[in-house]
């Protein structure tokens, strides 16, 4: 890879995206209080000691923030990673496939997706302990519909061309043709909707979560965040704002990195390389 070809929005997108990584990754090595210390007043102003102020619990609100970056991040990842081990593996077997599983499969997908998601979610975490794992799953079905549209359509395109035709006449079974063929030409427009579904996936959350039914106290997340101090704005306060900044910020450089890869990768190249 030339890098200096990556284009200027391309590297602002990789430093902010490595930056948040960073912070989630580290966070009880770089957050200068603990996640649920009282070490303020509530809703301090930003000082030298307090970067950020203190949060309606007078908690430092830049630690709870790089906590919170830890746990918004890491349960959308592994929601969206979810969301694309089901939603691409079924998408293949369907458009491989055809026929009554790939009808079946199609219906199933566009049942769950006429119901809207926050409804469907809310609904479901109502019911279900709004746990982690809980999170993880729901947000990982409703995400996975998203993928299998996508991973179905470009199996589709692959599935006529000349190098998966001869594989097919080699007598080739399903699971050569999805993971030796299909899989390595689908990649690049899959990692870039990876991206875009890992921010769905961290807006969503914060959605449950504003609503009361994501990430549950005292853990920290910065849709939670918001909730706890969005009566501090009525006075001036701006607490709720730094976690709803963090979260744009980070859709933003994900999404130029994300319109990146896929710029690289516009025109589809069938076969396999080597």
């Amino acid at each position: 890879m030339n890098w200096r070809r990556i284009p200027a929005s391309a590297w602002l997108g990789l430093v902010l995206t490595f930056a948040f990584i960073f912070v989630a990754v580290f966070a009880p090595w770089v957050a200068p209080y603990g996640l649920n210390e009282t070490v303020t007043d509530v809703w301090a102003p930003p000082s030298a000691e307090y970067w950020l102020g203190g949060d309606n619990l007078g908690r430092d609100l830049l630690s709870r923030m790089i906590y919170g970056a830890r746990t918004t991040m890491l349960i959308a990842a592994l929601a969206s990673a979810l969301a694309f081990l089901s939603g691409s593996v079924l998408g293949f077997l369907a458009a491989v496939a055809g026929g009554w599983l790939d009808q079946g499969l199609s219906r199933l997908v566009d049942l769950i997706m006429a119901i809207p998601s926050l409804i469907l979610a809310l609904v479901v975490l109502s019911v279900v302990p709004a746990d982690v794992g809980t999170l993880i799953l729901v947000m990982g079905l409703v995400e996975s519909t998203r993928v299998f549209r996508l991973a179905r359509a470009v199996a589709v395109d692959i599935g006529v061309m000349d190098f998966v035709e001869a594989s097919r006449l080699r007598g080739e079974g399903t699971r050569w043709i999805i993971f030796r063929e299909i899989l390595p030409n689908a990649l690049s427009p899959l990692v870039a909707e990876f991206g875009l579904r890992f921010i769905f996936a961290v807006l969503f959350l914060s959605s449950l979560s504003f609503l009361g039914l994501g990430v549950q106290p005292p853990a920290a997340d910065w849709g939670g965040m918001v909730r706890e101090n969005k009566d501090g704005i009525v006075f001036g306060i701006g607490a709720a704002l730094y976690p709803a900044g963090a979260i744009a910020v980070l859709a933003i450089s994900v999404n130029l990195v994300a319109d990146w890869i896929l710029n690289r990768t516009t025109d589809l190249k069938g076969g396999r390389s080597g």
